[in-house]
């Protein structure tokens, strides 16, 4: 199995995150890429470095003037009197959510502190003097992989740190600021007629909806924690089914706090069945292990041993496959989180 990863994603760290009124310490640190590498290589799994893609991924996915505020952010924001250490917004702008639009038109402002309202979806997505190339390398790491998988590949996995599937075509949430889930499924039909994206984050990939949520092409499938206790809150909901050209072609399933093994076996045999019957020629998996019983800011009960079962039952409908790393915070428990599910990804 080939695997991607670039040593900028590691720069990428976050001083801030704001949880229920508290600055508290943030959850996406570097530490946990070191976590996972070290579990690739308990399986003599050696990351290959991605090549400088530049903004083309990124492009196929996100609104141009999106990228210009991300990678110009930081250095207006420090020009300001007394800015703080990292760009966060204190404006948001009101925004209908129409589900026609693939993206906002630009913020109407050139003020940063206007920009940082109307492109950071809230106090989870501070932006430092390393976000920037952090992300931009991430997205490389899910394209390369996506490569791969265009190339021959059966399955590649991709190491991506920040995370994306909450990054919105125009706007960066929940730790992320570029989509490399749908960085990947985009490239991915370059060859393939129809691709899924199969969501096992505890998260609803919220990012990755709105991006393909007018489109038959790509199927969108996302496991989740029941929105209406748990973030991102407005999404995620099952009567959320697509829109226009899209009409059918996303699924949400909800979990309920609490819920366990079983529960996740069966919705992810469910979202696979539905994989299977949209006739999808290729597979992406957005992978995180926030679900796990022990993660600080989970709320399902699931455990280690569940990645094992999880990953043979992507294995068992015999897809191409890219998975593209997402969210888990529990340090101690995502490095085997990770084995397991290689284990039974790759198992015979």
């Amino acid at each position: 199995m080939r695997v991607f990863f670039h040593p900028d994603q590691h720069l990428h760290d976050p001083q801030q995150f704001m949880q229920v009124g508290r600055i508290v310490d943030p959850q996406d640190r570097p530490n946990r890429v070191d976590a996972l590498l070290r579990a690739l290589s308990a399986r003599g799994l050696q990351p290959e470095q991605p090549e400088d893609y530049e903004l083309g991924p990124a492009l196929t996915v996100h609104a141009e003037h999106y990228l210009q505020f991300l990678a110009t952010a930081y250095e207006r924001w420090r020009q300001l009197p007394n800015a703080g250490i990292e760009v966060l917004p204190n404006v948001a702008p009101y925004w209908s959510g129409r589900p026609d639009w693939p993206h906002r038109p630009p913020c109407p402002s050139q003020s940063v502190v206007a920009q940082a309202g109307y492109y950071l979806g809230g106090l989870s997505v501070p932006v430092g003097p390393n976000t920037w190339r952090s992300s931009l390398r991430s997205s490389h790491t899910a394209m390369a992989a996506a490569d791969a998988v265009v190339e021959g590949a059966g399955a590649v996995y991709a190491l991506c740190r920040p995370s994306g599937h909450h990054a919105r075509a125009d706007q960066a949430n929940g730790f992320c600021y570029l989509n490399n889930s749908a960085i990947a499924a985009q490239h991915l039909r370059s060859r393939f007629g129809r691709v899924a994206v199969l969501d096992v984050d505890a998260h609803h990939g919220d990012g990755t909806q709105e991006i393909f949520y007018r489109r038959a092409d790509v199927l969108t499938v996302s496991i989740h924690v029941d929105p209406n206790s748990y973030y991102p809150f407005f999404t995620g909901y099952a009567h959320e089914r697509g829109h226009g050209e899209g009409e059918g072609f996303n699924l949400n399933i909800p979990l309920q706090p609490k819920s366990r093994d079983d529960a996740m076996f069966q919705a992810v045999e469910r979202g696979l069945e539905t994989v299977q019957a949209f006739g999808a020629e290729a597979l992406v998996v957005a992978l995180g292990y926030d679900s796990h019983r022990e993660d600080p800011i989970g709320l399902l009960d699931v455990s280690t041993a569940a990645f094992r079962g999880i990953g043979a039952r992507i294995r068992s409908i015999g897809l191409p496959t890219v998975v593209v790393q997402e969210g888990g915070y529990q340090v101690s428990v995502i490095g085997d989180c990770l084995g397991q599910f290689l284990d039974g990804l790759l198992a015979g």
